[in-house]
């Protein structure tokens, strides 16, 4: 992946990117969700070798339920008062195919694990205004009880109100500083 673009500091785009995620909701449907304030940078050298580290505020958690957010953004779920921030630092890249891997330590909740992404680079080009972007998406699914975040309530029917799985699916812009 890195052998393909500019070497030099990348930073995220976050008026064109989307960090999403979906988690079930009462056994039966899903709930979407995306943060809107987050930060990354991307580090490419000459030899090809990266570095990504990326925070997201857990403030700008928004599912379009105003009483859902609260309560996730609240201490049952992503505390963000304790924990303002969820953060990712990659610690490897793996070829995948026309795609890779990238996995690297998530924190949340001050809980931090190891995720791999997969990752489609969709390339890198020149826009109308001069600046070299690239873009990016990756996804991935992790147990959201891995990270501490146990809270659920019993259904009348049997099973849970808030699956465990997460998928978390990205679509990043980023932008050559140089």
């Amino acid at each position: 992946m890195a052998a393909t673009l500019t070497p030099g500091t990348w930073t995220l785009d976050n008026a064109h990117s989307e960090i999403g995620m979906t988690v079930r909701h009462a056994g039966i449907s899903k709930v979407r969700a995306v943060f809107d304030e987050a930060s990354a940078t991307l580090q490419v050298a000459e030899d090809g070798t990266s570095d990504v580290h990326a925070a997201v505020k857990a403030e700008s958690f928004n599912s379009k339920n105003a009483d859902r957010d609260a309560h996730v953004r609240g201490a049952d779920f992503l505390d963000a008062e304790n924990h303002p921030e969820l953060t990712f630092v990659a610690t490897g890249f793996k070829p995948a195919g026309e795609e890779f891997e990238l996995t690297g330590d998530l924190s949340i909740r001050g809980v931090t694990k190891e995720v791999t992404f997969e990752v489609e680079f969709g390339g890198q080009a020149v826009d109308p205004f001069g600046a070299t972007r690239a873009g990016f998406s990756a996804s991935t699914a992790i147990s959201r009880k891995e990270f501490g975040l146990t809270w659920n309530a019993a259904l009348e029917a049997g099973g849970v109100l808030v699956g465990d799985k997460v998928s978390i699916d990205l679509e990043l812009a980023f932008v050559h500083q140089g």
